[in-house]
């Protein structure tokens, strides 16, 4: 049996606003990205999933213009994230 651990505390943008996944962001202003997968509260986009980034412990994954997909450990604080829009 799988036993997760999933943690209550929500990343928040500068603004206050919960991270989620579909969000549409700006990352040190100059790159864009979409968020598809909150672990901390393990919610995710498909295909992604709590089972493949739950290892990571914190933070969101975004999936990049610049990279693929990114974890920021610590959220929007870990560079400059901005939400532009929320996801469908």
């Amino acid at each position: 049996m799988l036993n997760l651990i999933v943690r209550t505390h929500k990343m928040r943008y500068r603004d206050g606003q919960d991270v989620l996944p579909g969000d549409f962001v700006s990352i040190d202003t100059k790159y864009r990205g979409t968020v598809v997968g909150c672990i901390d509260t393990a919610q995710y986009s498909p295909p992604h999933s709590h089972a493949q980034w739950s290892y990571l412990g914190t933070g969101i994954m975004v999936d990049t213009d610049f990279g693929g997909v990114v974890h920021y450990p610590e959220g929007p604080d870990s560079d400059d994230i901005v939400l532009l829009r929320r996801g469908a």
